[in-house]
């Protein structure tokens, strides 16, 4: 059964929160603060985190920093206020892999935990296939770009590029469709499951972080280009060994 900390200091909250999910199936554990968080995913796995930025003490941005540098694989799903844009651009640069605001309603929230638990099911049953298979198709090589879907690893240049799960996600579903373009919208659909609008900048911080570590001079792009007006592509002739 899937695993999920909610990180929220509001009992009234988080009580909502495990009740709605645990409607969808999932195990729920809560910690009211960040520091009382990072306790318990150092001894224990949760599939996601659901993290408050407005926390008592250490900030869920803190949280999200620090959790980054000890888990990079780790799932988080970061939530701020309406109001608070500032917080959404932060948590994702700090390395959340989505984000969601309050107020939300519950189906949006069940739908939102669902498609990143839908990601984490994926990955585990292609990495599970290949493992039994042992095929070469476990990796993808792309002029200097090479990617192995197992390991969930990437090297540009001979030289590993460190990478979270949804920047990996995102990288590797580019470089399988090189020179293919894709709007911020296909991306959410394809990379991240879901079609709600208004949660574009999602993508657009994601090619931000993505950028600063393949690019060269990520002010200008080369292997993950802008198409004006259009979206994003991953150029085949800007990984050209």
């Amino acid at each position: 059964m899937d695993t999920i900390l909610v990180v929220e200091d509001d009992q009234d909250i988080a009580d909502l929160v495990t009740l709605s999910l645990e409607e969808v199936g999932v195990t729920v554990e809560h910690c009211l603060s960040g520091e009382a968080a990072l306790d318990k995913l150092a001894t224990q796995h949760f599939d996601l985190v659901m993290l408050d930025v407005m926390l008592p003490g250490m900030s869920g941005l803190d949280v999200c920093r620090q959790l980054r540098e000890q888990k990079p694989e780790q799932v988080i799903l970061m939530v701020t206020s309406r109001d608070s844009e500032i917080d959404r651009v932060l948590g994702l640069e700090l390395g959340a892999d989505d984000y969601m605001t309050k107020p939300f309603s519950v189906r949006e929230l069940q739908a939102r935990v669902r498609s990143q638990l839908r990601r984490v099911h994926l990955l585990s049953k292609i990495s599970q296939q290949q493992l039994e298979k042992q095929s070469p198709e476990q990796y993808l090589t792309l002029g200097a770009l090479q990617i192995d879907n197992i390991s969930h690893s990437a090297k540009l240049n001979g030289k590993s590029v460190e990478l979270t799960s949804t920047e990996f996600d995102l990288l590797f579903y580019l470089a399988s469709h090189p020179d293919q373009v894709f709007s911020r919208e296909q991306l959410l659909s394809s990379v991240w499951g879901y079609h709600h609008s208004g949660y574009e900048h999602t993508v657009n911080s994601h090619i931000n972080r993505l950028r600063n570590k393949v690019e060269r001079n990520a002010t200008k792009p080369e292997i993950v280009q802008t198409v004006w007006g259009v979206g994003y592509k991953l150029s085949r002739q800007g990984v050209a060994a």
